[in-house]
């Protein structure tokens, strides 16, 4: 196996070869020493690679998606199109939704008993599979499903080309179980769509020059990227490409070349010696901010029959894995001289994965993504038109990406992209359980919330989840009036000291923050961007109730988690992003607790356009009962005896 970094061509690859690190040094992608090796163009099927060449005329669910031919007048009606949608219930998944803009909508019920060869599967996917997925199985090999209940029903509807949203992914229960069945679809598409570009090099050579149809050969992107797999940190990055070497791998005795391995793992890993001790964190931190989290990062991967190539160019890659920073630093803003997102114009399936980790990140990046996917290239990048599909010549590439969305939350933001980017032929599935029971359960101290909803006659102060800033929030004039005229007038007696004011958007904080600030309130603030020594002083002030207020940003728990003591009466200015995090807080003031318990009180402010939120904390019966009722305020309490 190659290990060691390669030599780089100092120039870089055709000009081409964006920044992938931090440190942005020119070289990032230059491999020339490789660059034939990988080459799509210059390399012939092997015999024994063999796979399955006849895509065109088999039952391959890859090859009846690429090759499906769409009509001008139903691209046309796409737009006008009334979506038609379809809900089942699998065992597994619960509730799904099927929709589709096109007219044909078909469903699907998992069969019980799932046969890997029934799946198509290129070799030598079959037996590695097996092994790479064995932690996760249990019973004798022969007698259990080469996949868990989850992954057999996630991989049905992956392998049939739909578009998906799953949005109950957490990093504790689920998250890798996802990363390895998503990764097998991955080498599975990209091996077939190699091996295809493969086959007909081979014909092309056996075949003399002017017989036969063009068309037969047309098998392939305006730019070689087919995949993008966007994660939050350089771990998930790490474990993906570990996954791609033991999917090819196997326990086969034949070692797969791995150029450029040991550059890789030494600046997507981490050194465990390097994490602070005595660090008592919840588990679902401990899951997410594990290894290497690092957020600015974009790597290409070539991989030709049994060989992968990391640092590939991004022109000379099958896939792109990235965080949204990372690509938004390459795809540059309009005005920009120096940008490029030609990269993305053949993607073919795009993988969103820990999608609400990108809320605390940047939404916006993820938008600018979006917005820049599927365009035809600038630049024609050395691509011989002869063999470019006719559906990416039309510019109807969009029609054909399959969009998987991986996330832990139903969330107003993550439901707008989906519902406005994922235009695929195939359709949609989206999973959409309803939360039963809300996080409010978990909370252990007595107390009362009064939940008060804000009233929004003036549709004009409410800004839509998919051009907000941060959820389907009121970030105008009457969200903001309501809190000051309304709810802070009856927290600015000092009896109610010790008032923690607990704000999701940053937005949001720097308003209240100048608002504070200019009437003079005694308070002190915590946000992301606060200094350790700011953040310590903040604290103390807090809990010696020096300070009657403190406004803390959900950024910053989620990055932090720190408990705050000395809490006496909570408001929420928004309903949380994640639901447990209103139990994480509301158990907060049982941190410091000096028998004043019977004054503790907790105050919630939520609108008809909460509706989501609020069923996660609340649950979705009483949260029915809530939105529509003529009262504004209601009242539970916990922890009772």
């Amino acid at each position: 196996m190659t290990d060691a970094a390669l030599p780089a061509d100092p120039k870089g690859k055709d000009g081409h070869g964006p920044p992938g690190t931090s440190e942005e040094s020119p070289e990032e992608f230059t491999d020339a020493k490789h660059e034939s090796l990988f080459s799509l163009e210059t390399n012939f099927l092997e015999e024994e690679g063999g796979g399955n060449c006849s895509l065109k005329a088999s039952q391959d669910p890859f090859a009846q998606h690429v090759n499906k031919e769409l009509k001008e007048k139903e691209i046309q009606a796409v737009a006008t199109n009334p979506k038609t949608t379809h809900q089942l219930k699998w065992p597994i998944l619960g509730q799904l939704v099927f929709s589709s803009r096109f007219q044909q909508l078909e469903t699907f019920k998992p069969p019980k008993d799932i046969d890997l060869k029934s799946l198509h599967l290129q070799k030598p996917l079959e037996s590695t599979w097996i092994k790479t997925n064995s932690q996760f199985l249990s019973g004798p090999p022969k007698s259990s499903s080469p996949f868990t209940p989850l992954q057999k029903e996630l991989f049905l509807i992956m392998n049939s080309y739909r578009d998906l949203f799953y949005p109950e992914r957490t990093a504790l229960k689920n998250g890798e179980e996802i990363r390895h069945v998503y990764c097998l679809h991955v080498i599975n598409h990209v091996l077939k769509a190699n091996a295809q570009v493969l086959a007909n090099n081979s014909r092309c050579r056996s075949r003399k020059l002017g017989v036969g149809d063009d068309d037969d050969f047309r098998d392939q992107g305006l730019t070689r990227p087919k995949v993008l797999i966007v994660v939050p940190f350089r771990e998930a990055a790490l474990r993906v490409v570990q996954l791609f070497i033991s999917l090819l791998e196997g326990d086969s005795k034949k070692k797969i070349i791995v150029s450029n391995k040991k550059r890789f793992n030494g600046e997507y890993g981490s050194d465990p010696e390097e994490r602070p001790p005595n660090l008592k964190r919840p588990e679902d931190y401990e899951a997410v901010f594990v290894g290497n989290i690092d957020d600015h990062f974009r790597t290409g991967v070539a991989i030709l029959q049994r060989s992968i190539r990391l640092y590939a160019p991004f022109y000379s890659s099958d896939i792109l894995i990235a965080s949204p920073l990372g690509l938004r630093t390459i795809i540059g803003g309009e005005g920009e001289k120096k940008r490029d997102f030609d990269f993305l114009s053949s993607i073919e399936l795009l993988i969103i994965d820990q999608a609400d980790i990108y809320l605390m990140q940047n939404w916006e990046h993820v938008l600018h993504l979006m917005n820049h996917m599927n365009l035809l290239p600038l630049d024609s990048h050395g691509v011989d038109f002869s063999r470019v599909r006719m559906w990416s010549l039309n510019n109807w590439s969009k029609y054909y990406r399959q969009t998987l969305l991986f996330g832990a939350l139903q969330d107003a933001q993550i439901n707008s992209v989906f519902n406005k980017y994922c235009v695929n032929v195939q359709g949609q599935v989206a999973v959409r359980n309803v939360p039963m029971t809300g996080s409010i359960s978990h909370v252990l101290v007595q107390l009362p919330h009064v939940f008060q909803r804000m009233e929004a006659e003036n549709l004009a102060s409410v800004i839509d989840a998919s051009q907000g800033t941060h959820g389907s929030r009121m970030v105008l004039n009457t969200w903001f009036n309501f809190f000051v005229n309304k709810i802070l007038p009856q927290y600015r007696d000092a009896v109610m000291s010790h008032t923690l004011i607990y704000v999701p958007s940053y937005f949001d904080f720097v308003r209240l923050r100048n608002y504070f600030k200019k009437e003079e309130l005694n308070f002190t603030h915590i946000c992301e961007y606060t200094q350790k020594s700011g953040v310590s002083r903040a604290r103390h002030f807090f809990l010696q109730g020096e300070k009657q207020f403190l406004l803390l940003t959900e950024r910053f728990h989620f990055y932090k988690r720190y408990t705050i003591k000395g809490i006496r009466n909570l408001i929420f200015y928004e309903l949380p992003t994640y639901p447990h995090f209103y139990s994480d807080v509301c158990n907060m003031l049982q941190a410091s607790t000096r028998g004043e318990e019977a004054a503790w009180t907790c105050t919630v402010l939520y609108s008809k356009y909460d509706a989501q939120r609020l069923a996660a904390v609340v649950g979705v019966e009483r949260a029915a009962q809530m939105l529509p009722s003529k009262k504004n305020v209601h009242l539970f309490i916990t922890g009772e005896r």
